[in-house]
């Protein structure tokens, strides 16, 4: 029995996107998908920021 088939965990949302074929989308398509990934870069680099700086003022708070 395959235990993949009945996991409870989600699939990797980026294993997936990694794993899409590139080969039927047009250079329009490309350029979109492109745009849309520099977009959820920078989402998550502000989010990854704005953790660091609630971590640093835990940490002074808390005098690590």
């Amino acid at each position: 029995m395959d235990d993949d088939l009945f996991s409870s965990r989600p699939e990797n949302p980026l294993a997936s996107l990694a794993r899409q074929d590139l080969d039927p989308l047009s250079q329009h398509e490309l350029d979109e998908r492109i745009a849309a990934l520099e977009a959820e870069i920078a989402r998550v680099r502000a989010h990854s920021e704005a953790v660091a700086k609630h971590r640093s003022a835990a940490d002074a708070l808390f005098k690590r």
